[in-house]
C-alpha cells in the first residue's frame, strides 16, 4: 500500500510528514527552535492535543511550552502524577492510605501523607530520589479511555474512594486513564508525553506536611527557594480542617451530601461558619485600642464588598459605629492617571491613587476635624466632593476597602496602632479529588463571570479575554502584601460551586467556537460536569454568593 503525506505547516513553513506521524516526533525535530521544553500542541489554531496524538491530514500546529500558562499548567499537573508515583514506590503501596494534594501555598503545593510514614527529611530525600530516577527514565505517561463503571471498580480495588464516589456522579460513559509504568490515576487536564520533561521540583517539610515546590512560567527551569507564607497557610489549612469536618473535601463528598442530605441545613452551617469567622474579627477589632482604619483588600471577586457591610454589622454589635470609604474614589483625574505600556489607562498601579490627599483626609480625620470627602465621578473621571462633612467620635470607625489596603505606602502616614488589615479571598479549599487541585483563581473567575453578566451586561467571552489583565494586576498590586494582613478571611463556601453551576453554564455556551475564549469556556463546561448542581433558593440574602448571583440585602 502506498504510503500517505501530509502538508504540516509549523510558523508558516510548511512540510511534508507521513501520515500517522506522533506530534511528538515532530516537536522533537523542532524543539531547537524553542527555547523551553514542547509539552502539547495547538492544532489548526484551537484543537488541543498531546504529543502522542498523530497526523491524520493536512494541518497548522502551534507548539506549547513550559512556559505557556496552558503548558505550564500540564507540567504542573503531570508532576503531581510523578510525586504520586513516587511516594507509593519510595514507601511501598501498603503504608499508604493516600497522598493528598491540598492547595498552592506560593510557588509550591501544601501535600500531606496518610499511613505508616513520616514525611521528614529523610522519606523526602527518597522520594525525590525515586522522582529523578523516574524523570531519568522518560518513561511515556500513557492514556486510556475505559467504561465510567469500570473506572469505579478499579478506583474501589486501589482504595481510591475519592475517585470512586467521583466517577459515581458522571454521565459520560467513558473515562480517561493516565499511567506512569503499571501505575494508574486519574488527572483531570492534559498531560506531558513523558516522565523526562519532569526534572524541575523540589520538596521541602513543611508543617506536618511537605510543599511540592515547582518552577514558576517566567523561569520554567528555575526552582524558585521556597518562601513560607505562615498567615497563608493558617488560614488554607483552617479551610481544609473545616472540609475534613463536614466531610466535604471533593467534589464527590460534596455531590454525595447533595444527593443523599438535606442541603438546607447543609448551606446553612457554611454560613454559619463565615458568621462566626466575621464576628471573631469584628471582636479583635473591638478590643484593640486606637483602631480607626479597618483596612479591606483582596483580589477580584473576593466578596470584598458584601464581606465590609457584613463586617460593618458586626462592629456595630460590639458598639462601633463603622463608616465605609472606597479607595476608588481617591483615583487622580482622568489625565494624570498613568498609562500602561499598551498606553491604556492603568487603574490597578498605586499612581492612580492620590496618595497625598488620602492620607490628609485621614489624619485629620483622626485630630477630630470635619472632612468633606471625595466622591469619584466615573463618568466625567475628576472628584467630586460630598456636601456634608464627615467626623469621627470617639465610637466611629471607617471601613476602607481597596485593592491597595495592604500596601504600606497607601497609608504610610497613618500609624500602624490606629489601622486594622484584612485580606480577604475565596481561597478554594474543595477539590475535584485528592490528586486534582480547584485552583482559588478558577472559583474567582467563574464568580466574575456570573456577576459581569447581571450587573455589567458583559458576556463571559469578555470577562475571559480580560481575566488575564486583571490576574497582572493582583500579582503585581495584591499578592505580595497580603503577609501584611492582621487577619485573613476566607469568603469560599464549600457549596457555592454548585449553585454557580446553574448560572454560569449558559453563559460558557454562548461563547463563540472560533473565539479565542472558547477553549478556556469549554476547560470550564468541563469541569462542572462533575457537579451536580443545586438551587440557590436557600442561599441566605445576606451571603457573600449573594454579591454574585444577585437578590442580596446589600448594595453591591
Amino acid at each position: 500500500m502506498a504510503v500517505q503525506y501530509c502538508t504540516v505547516t509549523i510558523d508558516g513553513e510548511k512540510k511534508r510528514y507521513e501520515k500517522g506521524i506522533t506530534y511528538r516526533e515532530i516537536a522533537e525535530e523542532c524543539q531547537p527552535r524553542y527555547e523551553h521544553q514542547i509539552v502539547l500542541v495547538f492544532v489548526d489554531g484551537l484543537r488541543l492535543q498531546e504529543l502522542a496524538k498523530t497526523v491524520e491530514s493536512d494541518c497548522e500546529l502551534t507548539f506549547v511550552t513550559t512556559a505557556d500558562e496552558i503548558g505550564h499548567a500540564a507540567y504542573v499537573r503531570s508532576l503531581c502524577f510523578l510525586l504520586v508515583k513516587a511516594v507509593h514506590d519510595a514507601a511501598g503501596h501498603d503504608r499508604i492510605q493516600r497522598v493528598r494534594i491540598h492547595f498552592s501555598l506560593g510557588s509550591g503545593y501544601y501535600c500531606t501523607v496518610d499511613g505508616n510514614v513520616t514525611t521528614d527529611e529523610g522519606f523526602l530525600e527518597k522520594v525525590s530520589h525515586r522522582m529523578r530516577e523516574l524523570s531519568e527514565e522518560a518513561l511515556p505517561i500513557r492514556k486510556r479511555s475505559i467504561h465510567t463503571a469500570e473506572a469505579v471498580e478499579r478506583f474501589h480495588r486501589h482504595g481510591m474512594y475519592d475517585k470512586e464516589k467521583l466517577f459515581e456522579f458522571r454521565r459520560v460513559s467513558k473515562v480517561n486513564i493516565y499511567s506512569i509504568n503499571e501505575f494508574e490515576d486519574y488527572f483531570y487536564g492534559y498531560m506531558v508525553p513523558d516522565t523526562g520533561c519532569l526534572k524541575y521540583f523540589s520538596l521541602i517539610p513543611y508543617n506536618g506536611g511537605f510543599v511540592l515546590q515547582m518552577p514558576d512560567r517566567e523561569n520554567p527551569e528555575q526552582v524558585p527557594p521556597f518562601e513560607p507564607l505562615p498567615k497563608l497557610f493558617r488560614v488554607l489549612r483552617e479551610s481544609v480542617k473545616w472540609g475534613d469536618l463536614q466531610e466535604i473535601d471533593t467534589v464527590g463528598a460534596l455531590n454525595d451530601m447533595i444527593t443523599r442530605y438535606d442541603m438546607r441545613e447543609v448551606v446553612l452551617v457554611q454560613e454559619a461558619y463565615q458568621e462566626r469567622r466575621i464576628g471573631e474579627i469584628a471582636k479583635r477589632i473591638a478590643e484593640r485600642q486606637n483602631v480607626k482604619f479597618v483596612l479591606v483588600a483582596g483580589p477580584s471577586s473576593s466578596g470584598k464588598t458584601t464581606f465590609s457591610h457584613r463586617l460593618a454589622i458586626q462592629l456595630r454589635v460590639n458598639g462601633l459605629r463603622p463608616h465605609p470609604i472606597a479607595v476608588d474614589n481617591y483615583f487622580v483625574d482622568r489625565e494624570h492617571t498613568p498609562r500602561d505600556k499598551d498606553g491604556n489607562y492603568n487603574f490597578e498601579c498605586i499612581e492612580a491613587i492620590d496618595i497625598a490627599k488620602f492620607n490628609d483626609d485621614m489624619a485629620r480625620l483622626l485630630r477630630g476635624e470635619a472632612v468633606c470627602l471625595p466622591v469619584f465621578n466615573f463618568k466625567t473621571g475628576k472628584r467630586e466632593y460630598e456636601r456634608h462633612p464627615k467626623k469621627l467620635g470617639e465610637n466611629d470607625i471607617l471601613i476602607i476597602e481597596g485593592i491597595h489596603c495592604l500596601n504600606p505606602k497607601l497609608s504610610e502616614m497613618l500609624s500602624d496602632e490606629n489601622k486594622f488589615k484584612i485580606y480577604i479571598s475565596a481561597l478554594t479549599q474543595l477539590n475535584i479529588d485528592e490528586h486534582n487541585r480547584i485552583p482559588s483563581t478558577d472559583g474567582r473567575l467563574i464568580r466574575r463571570i456570573v456577576r459581569d453578566a447581571r450587573t455589567r451586561g458583559a458576556s463571559a467571552m469578555q470577562t475571559i479575554a480580560m481575566w488575564p489583565s486583571v490576574r497582572r494586576g493582583e500579582e503585581e498590586n495584591i499578592f505580595p502584601y497580603q503577609e501584611e494582613a492582621d487577619v485573613m478571611f476566607n469568603s469560599s463556601l464549600l457549596y457555592e460551586l454548585a449553585v454557580l453551576k446553574q448560572y454560569v453554564e449558559p453563559l460558557l455556551f454562548g461563547v463563540d467556537r472560533d473565539s479565542r475564549e472558547y477553549l478556556e469556556a469549554k476547560r470550564l463546561l468541563k469541569f462542572f460536569d462533575y457537579f451536580v448542581g443545586i438551587g440557590s433558593e436557600n442561599v441566605p440574602t445576606n451571603s457573600l454568593l449573594r454579591e454574585f448571583i444577585g437578590g442580596g440585602c446589600f448594595r453591591v
